[in-house]
């Protein structure tokens, strides 16, 4: 029988995960708007301002590096209730006055935060749910950031226009402290997945046994790069049009939503392999008419169009975890997670510097470009895998190393 969304909350735990990791979207997607603000009328930068919001996502990859055996290892109940309130914590102090080197550094430690957080999340997600039902879960998680990000931009920027960026923060960090006491008392206490202690020969080992394989290493690939060239598009949305950034990022998030739902619900078994390529390539081709300065109203339009395309994450998702076993998913989900956000940091960082150097239009329309060459590029390399391939876990003596 196929899985339904309402069956889906009626699995236990799948609620209050659900709602935990809503309560963390909405605050995370007004702290960001409120900082990005913050930062570009402070320096009126577009590469600071970009880098602000998405800088957290470049320490992913320092965290995917040294601290992602943890995501199997630690309990999830007491991880992403620590996650939760460590992210309170930082974007309750990113709200006091400091110096810009300080903002930075602190969103540098929110960021090594979040590549731990990311992997248990997943992983729990995957334990949770029978195993013909991640497509349509993490769609429901896709459906739901989608709306939770639509409603937290517009409420960023009505925050932002009443009580200041800083209040805004201090907003965000009160969702981060309602998220952990969610998954504190709502989630039931689990032993991690995988035996043995974290450490960061566990973690390298594990990274290493998971992209030896050519189709995970493409899929990775895919998941990573693509995506995080058209998040670097996104991250120029305040200068281009600083007053109607909120709109901009709110029609993304619809598109998005749009995309999920026509690929957990409409596409069949048939049609998912087919359909990867053409996403991706739908993700970065409406930037392309950036170049020609397009009105807000216009702008948002192609930003919903180009969102569309982010449902090819989910077809790839179901094909890493086709081939990957059970004791390592929170690993491999986790460094999807981290790579996919810290390729979201550089596709800022670079957007950002082109943006500096030329126009934020014009850095944009560039980096769809980039995005479309190297989804040309792995195409062949995404063709569907006819048998899952076989992967060694971490012998215990390295775990414990």
């Amino acid at each position: 029988m196929p899985t339904t969304y309402r069956s889906l909350f009626r699995t236990p735990e799948f609620t209050p995960l659900f709602l935990a990791s809503s309560a963390q979207v909405a605050a995370q997607t007004m702290s960001g708007l409120a900082l990005g603000t913050l930062v570009h009328r402070a320096t009126d930068s577009p590469l600071l301002s970009a880098l602000s919001m998405f800088g957290p996502s470049l320490a992913q990859v320092l965290g995917a590096t040294t601290l992602l055996s943890a995501a199997d290892r630690l309990p999830p109940r007491a991880t992403l209730t620590g996650t939760a309130l460590a992210f309170a914590a930082g974007t309750a102090l990113l709200a006091l006055p400091a110096p810009l080197w300080t903002v930075f550094a602190l969103i540098l430690a929110l960021g090594l935060v979040a590549s731990l957080g990311g992997g248990v999340r997943w992983g729990l997600l995957n334990e949770i749910l029978p195993k013909d039902a991640y497509i349509v879960g993490r769609s429901v998680f896709n459906m739901a950031n989608g709306f939770t990000q639509i409603a937290g931009y517009a409420t960023g920027g009505v925050l932002i226009a009443l009580l200041s960026p800083r209040g805004t923060l201090l907003t965000a960090a009160a969702l981060y402290v309602t998220a952990a006491a969610v998954a504190h008392r709502a989630l039931s206490p689990r032993p991690p997945r995988a035996k043995g202690r974290p450490s960061i020969r566990a973690t390298w080992h594990t990274n290493t046994t998971l992209i030896s394989s050519g189709p995970r290493r493409h899929l990775y690939l895919a998941l990573w790069i693509p995506n995080g060239l058209i998040v670097g598009c996104e991250s120029l949305y305040v200068p281009y049009a600083p007053e109607h950034a909120g709109l901009l990022f709110a029609c993304a998030a619809l598109g998005m939503l749009v995309g999920d739902v026509a690929v957990a619900r409409f596409a069949g078994p048939a049609l998912r392999p087919r359909l990867g390529v053409p996403l991706l390539l739908l993700l970065a081709a409406p930037y392309l008419l950036f170049a020609l300065h397009p009105r807000p109203s216009l702008a948002a339009a192609l930003a919903a169009l180009a969102s569309v395309g982010f449902g090819a994450s989910l077809l790839q998702q179901e094909r890493l975890m086709a081939v990957t076993p059970p004791e390592l998913a929170g690993h491999a989900l986790g460094l999807h997670s981290s790579g996919m956000l810290a390729m979201q940091g550089v596709g800022a960082a670079l957007a950002g510097t082109a943006a500096q150097l030329t126009s934020p239009a014009t850095a944009m329309a560039a980096t769809a470009v980039a995005s479309i060459a190297v989804t040309l590029t792995l195409a062949r390399g995404l063709r569907p895998v006819r048998q899952p391939s076989s992967v060694r876990p971490p012998s215990p003596a390295r775990d414990t190393a």
